[in-house]
């Protein structure tokens, strides 16, 4: 007891002077407030969760663009903030929003992959390299593989892999589901082209999870049992346990034949010296860029095509026009395929009103300003093409569908950007359009077709999906 009290007096003077010093630094910051950075106006949502759940939902229900348009009508026509998959988040409106970030690439803003997306599709040892340092490793080795002199070789493999699915798959049937067969055709070619992998067994034990990983990329990341991300996570671990398995058989197959060579772009990063891990990630990133979009594409481009016979007529003549200049059984080339313009102009259309990729994500490398308001460095940024397809300052009567709108100069710049833009425009753009055209050539000299369920609700998982997988009635055109 006398220690304490023979201490009182201490301790008084230390409360005093605490209560002082607050004292002061209250009136000194009242005084003299510190300015607070004038963030994008939006709200944060849930804790965790943030709006995620909000854009979810919006996506399920068929109007994606309804969780941007509400935000850009409520808060700010350029940027608007808030919390997607545990992130701050400044979301990048109009073409001047896409032009900002595309052009501001290594300055502003670097590439950026959600920790949910690299979790539920990368292996776990690689899961916290820089999402910089893999999307550049990612396009190191694309660029070889998509140049104009090694996609004239694809071509043909394209055009006869198309015909072979349709009379394999369509030919014996009065009725089909397009959006699981396009799938089934996109994903076949990668595994060709990608892997040299032809044997239809093979190609399913792929096939399946990607379906699950890909359904997984853009849910609430909750990894409980049951839940969509924690099927995408299982999912990707066998997809990389069936992906190391053929790298290493090719490995050793390399190895035992002294093979200097590639054949495949599996065989070409073996040679390049990476490891089975490495190759394993990229190839997960290849299939993905390549087989789920090109697939969505082709079949809202069926369903567009039953709705519209006017434009049906004038792309059936487009393309029968090259199929007379040709020889009984001769293979589509490069030049046939630069005359499919009208072709390719519905096509755009399509991704417009039915975008087969919403947009990518961004992170701050510095804190910026744009339209007035600051992005803190560490925050992450996302363009979409929902704040500009159907927006009527763009594309006026913007629900119409009209390929038109792409002929001549086309749409303004930086409004129509299913593929990106500036140094990160996606460098797979001219395979999937060369894989696009090859389809759908076969396809209307074949065939002509009809809904069998015109009304039927379209999803966005994160991709737009009919829900009945556009079931349509097929007779030889």
């Amino acid at each position: 007891m006398d220690i304490i009290d023979s201490l009182m007096p201490y301790l008084l003077h230390l409360v005093v002077l605490y209560i002082s010093v607050a004292v002061i630094y209250l009136v000194y910051k009242y005084k003299y407030p510190t300015p607070s950075p004038n963030l994008p106006p939006g709200k944060k949502g849930l804790p965790y969760i943030g709006e995620t759940l909000d854009y979810v939902l919006a996506s399920r229900w068929g109007t994606p663009e309804k969780f941007v348009t509400d935000r850009t009508t409520k808060y700010s026509p350029h940027v608007f903030r808030t919390s997607l998959l545990g992130e701050d988040m400044a979301i990048f409106c109009g073409a001047a929003g896409n032009k900002f970030l595309f052009s501001g690439q290594n300055k502003y803003v670097t590439s950026w992959w959600p920790h949910s997306i690299k979790k539920a599709l990368m292996d776990p040892s690689s899961v916290n390299n820089s999402s910089k340092e893999e999307s550049t490793k990612l396009r190191a080795y694309l660029p070889p593989f998509l140049k104009p002199e090694s996609l004239q070789h694809y071509i043909p493999v394209m055009d006869s892999m198309a015909k072979e699915h349709l009379d394999q798959h369509w030919s014996p049937y009065d009725q089909v589901q397009v959006f699981p067969l396009s799938k089934k055709y996109t994903f076949a070619l990668a595994c060709r082209l990608f892997m040299s992998v032809q044997d239809p067994d093979e190609i399913e034990k792929f096939a399946k999870p990607f379906a699950l990983a890909t359904a997984g990329l853009i849910s609430v990341p909750i990894d409980l049992p049951g839940t969509t991300f924690n099927r995408a996570v299982k999912a990707g671990r066998l997809i990389r346990q069936e992906l190391l398995a053929l790298i290493t058989k090719k490995k050793n197959k390399l190895l035992e034949m002294g093979k200097t060579v590639a054949s495949d772009l599996v065989e070409s990063m073996l040679l390049d010296g990476m490891t089975e891990v490495e190759i394993g990630n990229k190839i997960v990133g290849f299939f993905i860029a390549s087989h789920d979009t090109t697939s969505t594409a082709i079949t809202f481009i069926v369903s567009y095509l039953a709705d519209y016979p006017d434009v049906y007529n004038r792309v059936l003549e487009e393309q029968m026009d090259i199929l007379r200049s040709k020889g009984l059984g001769e293979p589509l080339k490069w030049e046939d395929l630069q005359k499919m313009k009208y072709t390719w102009c519905v096509a755009s259309e399509t991704m417009r009103l039915a975008p087969p990729a919403n947009g990518a994500f961004r992170e701050a490398m510095t804190d910026f300003t744009y339209a007035g308001y600051t992005i803190p460095k560490g925050w992450k940024a996302f363009w979409t093409v929902h704040s500009t397809n159907k927006n009527p300052n763009y594309f006026p009567d913007p629900e119409k569908f009209d390929p038109s709108r792409f002929e001549g100069n086309g749409p303004p710049p930086y409004s129509f950007v299913p593929f990106g833009g500036g140094p990160r425009m996606c460098p797979g753009k001219e395979y999937a359009r060369l894989e696009i055209l090859a389809f759908i050539h076969n396809l209307v000299t074949k065939f002509k077709w009809e809904k069998l369920n015109p009304n039927e609700k379209i999803s966005y998982i994160p991709s737009p999906i009919p829900e009945d997988g556009l079931p349509i009635k097929v007779q030889a055109a």
